[in-house]
């Protein structure tokens, strides 16, 4: 049995993934032997289709298509914008990159919101499998349930508040159960009333639209994320959950937040998810740490 993480930071972590893709391939001893990258995700900072987070992302897209296609990893577009409209659809830069990571030998993907943009993607770049966005905040089962049932997703990542809806999980059929991509590590608010809304903020910014900054509700915004206050998220998907409790039910996709984040907890996250113990200091080892780095 084989589980799949999807990773943050296609474009973002560009540096980090040049590093810990060969390791992950040369050492794989290292590594949990029943999960593997299902696909790395992520948008330029400069793509108005982008949506989620905005901002972030430098790296090359030749370069980047050029790492995933080496590894033989999905790579995922993530043009969520909730807000696009006809004018934005012949934007010369989200062409070129749907051209670039439409053309090679691995089947890439895209998240997508907006049906509008859905539907032209469909109809101009039929080579990708297409991804329902988690900014769609999906809390009512039944509405996650019928975007289960679209023919035009390969996977659905419902709103984190459905993690642990077990008594319907359970209840789904097989093939909606392969749909379904998990978000492990969000640091929400569980009672977050305007998750909507912050998306939408991010959908503004991302068209160049003026908009004030969205402001988090969440009693501990302030604090930022941090990795050990997503772990006592009702939400939280631990390594022990995806093994024990998600696998044997027929559930096989996660996905790993953090685009807007920095390198180093995103290296956190692939160590506690995806490295045995007793080789997390290697790979750090391997990535950054030495004899001689000083913290301060």
């Amino acid at each position: 049995m084989k589980l799949y993480y999807h990773l943050p930071g296609l474009f973002e972590f560009y540096d980090l993934y040049c590093a810990f893709l060969p390791l992950f391939r040369k050492h794989r001893e290292y590594f949990y032997d029943w999960c593997e990258i299902g696909s790395i995700y992520g948008a330029p900072k400069d793509a108005i289709w982008g949506g989620g987070r905005v901002g972030f992302g430098d790296a090359d897209p030749s370069e980047v298509a050029a790492l995933l296609k080496e590894y033989g990893i999905s790579a995922r577009l993530t043009f969520s914008n909730s807000l696009i409209r006809e004018e934005h659809l012949s934007d010369k830069k989200c062409n070129d990159l749907c051209r670039l990571f439409e053309n090679g030998n691995v089947h890439n993907g895209v998240i997508v919101h907006s049906d509008l943009l859905l539907n032209y993607l469909k109809e101009n770049y039929p080579g990708y499998y297409f991804v329902s966005s988690t900014t769609k905040v999906l809390t009512d089962f039944d509405d996650f349930v019928r975007e289960l049932d679209r023919e035009d997703f390969a996977y659905v990542v419902p709103d984190f508040r459905l993690n642990k809806s077990f008594e319907r999980l359970k209840e789904l059929s097989l093939l909606q159960k392969q749909k379904v991509e998990f978000l492990c590590n969000e640091c929400c608010w569980e009672g977050c009333y305007d998750r909507k809304n912050c998306y939408e903020n991010v959908s503004r910014k991302a068209l160049g639209e003026p908009c004030e900054d969205h402001e988090c509700v969440s009693p501990t915004a302030k604090r930022g994320y941090l990795f050990s206050d997503a772990m006592k998220n009702p939400g939280f998907i631990s390594i022990d959950d995806i093994t024990k409790v998600y696998a044997p039910m027929g559930f096989f996709n996660f996905k790993i937040e953090g685009r807007s984040l920095g390198s180093a907890i995103i290296l956190e996250f692939l160590l506690y998810y995806m490295t045995k113990p007793e080789y997390q200091l290697n790979v750090r080892e391997e990535i950054y740490l030495d004899s001689m780095l000083d913290l301060f």
